[in-house]
């Protein structure tokens, strides 16, 4: 068994945080507030984010970030994408000198356009973040805390540390498959959410079936697209971080994603929809990043271009929907 850290402890850090602990490694959950590491501790579950889960006796809660990364033979990290570069930066002098540093933030770094595994690579020592392990796939956290059975990839350029992270954190419920192609994992986590606000918005205006599986299918082949400029291969958008995990959230009513898009297709404000959320939906600063992005990468990307248009320059959701499906015809491969 081994000592893992855990990063952040929203709901995706604490469902991994039961996992681990449930397999019998001793287990560090690390809150950003020394009261909310006591409430959880003392509570032994995470009230806010995944009430009724219990802590298995293997997790320890501390607001102690050193001391949680301290001795970890694996850390585990699940802040926001926004926050990530803070985060590792205060642990990393605390890594040892073989911890694997695992990232599970599906997001795109703000003012950098950096993906996690650039972010990785400026924050921490250059042997650790060769070392780095990615993980992704289609995994709600109350289903995973929940024992359901579940599946997710991990990726990474060592296949030592890839395997060993893979064997470390699979059940009987919850399976890890490995790959090497990193880019395309992380690129698919992060894009996916952008096309589940689409998808969201669509369903808030009542377009109907048709309309989100259409969005889903092109908003597949527009993460393919974005990530194959990028040296991504192109077949793992066809597997768990990929399809898997876009159709996931863009149609599963626990997805926070979609929820907000639900919301302003339903008129609400962006605005006003985050002051009444209490979790963090990744793909609202996700839009932003690859909007740009993927002009500087001169990509096709309509989906993203009209989700940024209802984000952030405030165009009527059934105005840009309309907008979408009035482009020139194509060809569908194109």
């Amino acid at each position: 068994m081994k000592r893992i850290a855990v990063l952040g402890s929203g709901s995706y850090g604490t469902c991994l945080a039961i996992v681990a602990g449930g397999k019998g490694h001793e287990v560090a959950l690390w809150c950003r507030s020394e009261d909310r590491a006591r409430a959880i501790g003392a509570a032994r579950e995470n009230e806010d984010y995944l009430p009724g889960m219990k802590l298995p006796d293997e997790v320890e809660v501390t607001g102690d970030l050193e001391a949680a990364v301290r001795g970890a033979s694996i850390v585990l990290s699940v802040t926001p994408s926004h926050a990530t570069r803070a985060v590792l930066g205060r642990a990393a002098g605390s890594l040892g000198a073989d911890a694997i540093v695992v990232n599970a933030s599906k997001g795109l770094e703000e003012d950098t356009y950096y993906r996690m595994d650039e972010v990785f690579g400026s924050v921490l020592p250059e042997a650790c973040a060769r070392r780095a392990v990615y993980l992704s796939g289609p995994t709600f956290a109350k289903e995973v805390a929940a024992g359901q059975p579940s599946a997710i990839v991990v990726a990474g350029a060592d296949e030592d540390t890839t395997q060993e992270v893979q064997e470390a954190l699979s059940t009987d419920r919850f399976r890890a498959y490995s790959s090497t192609d990193v880019v395309g994992v992380l690129m698919g986590g992060a894009l996916k959410n952008v096309v589940a606000l689409a998808a969201g918005i669509s369903d808030g205006l009542g377009f109907g079936n048709n309309a989100r599986a259409a969005l889903i299918t092109r908003g597949l082949a527009e993460i393919s697209r974005v990530g194959v400029r990028m040296g991504a291969d192109p077949l793992t958008f066809a597997g768990l971080s990929g399809v898997g995990d876009l159709v996931l959230t863009a149609a599963g009513d626990l997805s926070r994603n979609r929820r907000v898009g639900l919301a302003l297709g339903q008129g609400q404000k962006l605005a006003e929809i985050i002051a009444d959320m209490h979790m963090v939906a990744e793909g609202v600063k996700t839009t932003r990043v690859a909007y740009d992005l993927t002009r500087q990468l001169g990509v096709s990307a309509p989906i993203t271009e009209v989700v940024y248009a209802i984000l952030y320059e405030d165009r009527p959701a059934r105005q840009a929907i309309s907008d979408l499906m009035s482009r020139r015809l194509k060809a569908e491969q194109g």
